[in-house]
């Protein structure tokens, strides 16, 4: 199988401009594309992995991936997605969490020999001339398209900066000048930049002529992937002083049922052969797939070592043979603990098990919290700083374990 039928195959591609002339440029090993990573944290999150596999697969296809770091864009701010602004971050900020991202992402691509490159459009959108740009590339857009376009229409009733009102304009512009300083001819991104992305294919044709060989892939976003990377209400992170290898792990163990298979096909490199008699496996097999995608995933990002490791620690848990020493843990100071004691919902909190008091309270009360192997009877049940010095192993549902401990 093809690269390009392999995508199709795990389910990867939504939307495709110039299907034929991508599918035998991807499968020739041809194709220079790009995929954008705004640069809003200090860490990649489990909901960059698709981009990261993709680039991995076309790259091990022959095909050279440019990984476009946004320094520039982020500091307008993608309105995709979004129901509200994004808090404004400095020069050095973006610029730190740029190198963050460069680490991680050496772990999935290899950037030796010229094989792939790692660009920063800072580089070019902020020595713009604003009025040139307005004349040069703002004559190419239409208000009116663009205000069709979803990223703008599901903000148009809640307030729309103009800031974030160039965003499409921007982002069109990398395309452009990628592909005239570069040779990149593609673009991937997620379903959710459809219009952004067709803006830049379209400014290339306008800029360039219509023979200009610019094409457009979008990944499929459905809902679980706009989920993913999320839990408890927190990011979980690629970095492991953010989430350990055992959180990430146990992250991907727990997702639900009826994703398993999704995410095996769509982020894992197992062979399309193997997945498919997998599909063939009895509900009785849920839980060794959902150890296959575990352990897959937590390699990838942490090493083979990292992912036994914590595969290790998750059935000692499970099976209440484990000790603790490799649980997620919360040090707490002595000034998060009043003289009599934390309550649990507050506890949970301090530990990211929840993402709110009110769903921490709604746990405790149907019963899903333990702590030190007995059920939390109700919110109002404290723990004192000696025993937080101890340690409080908290348990939340049957899947997450936590230990929170007094400095």
């Amino acid at each position: 199988m093809q690269i390009y039928e392999e995508l199709k195959a795990r389910g990867l591609l939504a939307q495709v401009t110039n299907e034929e002339e991508i599918r035998e440029m991807i499968n020739a090993g041809k194709a220079t594309f790009y995929i954008g990573f705004d640069c809003t944290a200090d860490s990649l999150t489990a909901g960059h992995f698709m981009a990261l596999t993709l680039m991995k697969r076309l790259q091990m296809a022959g095909n050279r991936p440019i990984a476009l770091i946004g320094g520039g864009t982020t500091m307008i701010g993608d309105p995709s997605g979004r129901t509200d602004m994004r808090k404004m971050l400095t020069k050095d900020d973006i610029d730190h969490n740029a190198m963050c991202f460069k680490r991680q992402m050496e772990r999935f691509i290899d950037f030796s020999d010229d094989r792939a490159l790692m660009i920063n459009n800072a580089d070019w959108l902020l020595e713009l001339n604003y009025v040139e740009l307005l004349r040069e590339v703002g004559s190419c857009f239409s208000v009116n398209n663009m205000l069709r376009a979803e990223c703008y229409k599901q903000r148009m009733e809640k307030g729309l900066s103009f800031l974030e009102f160039n965003y499409m304009i921007m982002q069109s512009y990398d395309f452009y000048h990628l592909f005239k300083n570069y040779g990149c001819n593609m673009q991937f991104g997620g379903d959710d930049q459809w219009s952004n992305m067709l803006g830049g294919t379209e400014l290339i044709r306008r800029k360039l002529g219509r023979d200009a060989h610019a094409m457009t892939i979008t990944l499929l976003t459905d809902s679980q992937g706009k989920k993913m990377g999320k839990t408890a209400g927190n990011a979980v992170w690629l970095d492991p002083n953010k989430t350990s290898p055992f959180e990430f792990y146990q992250y991907w163990r727990n997702v639900a049922d009826s994703d398993v298979m999704k995410c095996i096909r769509m982020l894992t490199f197992i062979p399309i052969e193997e997945i498919d008699e997998m599909e063939k496996w009895d509900d009785s097999r849920i839980n060794e797939k959902k150890d296959i995608l575990a352990f897959e995933l937590t390699s990838l990002v942490h090493g083979e070592e990292e992912a036994a490791r914590a595969r290790e620690v998750s059935k000692s848990l499970f099976a209440g043979i484990g000790d603790d020493a490799n649980m997620p843990t919360t040090e707490l100071e002595e000034t998060d603990v009043p003289e009599d004691g934390i309550n649990i919902v507050d506890l949970m909190m301090k530990c990211g098990l929840a993402s709110s008091k009110g769903d921490a309270r709604r746990l405790v009360v149907q019963g899903g919290v333990s702590a030190n192997g007995d059920k939390v009877s109700a919110p109002d049940v404290k723990f004192t700083a000696d025993n937080l010095k101890e340690g409080v192993k908290i348990r939340r549902g049957k899947k997450i374990f936590h230990k929170a401990v007094l400095k």
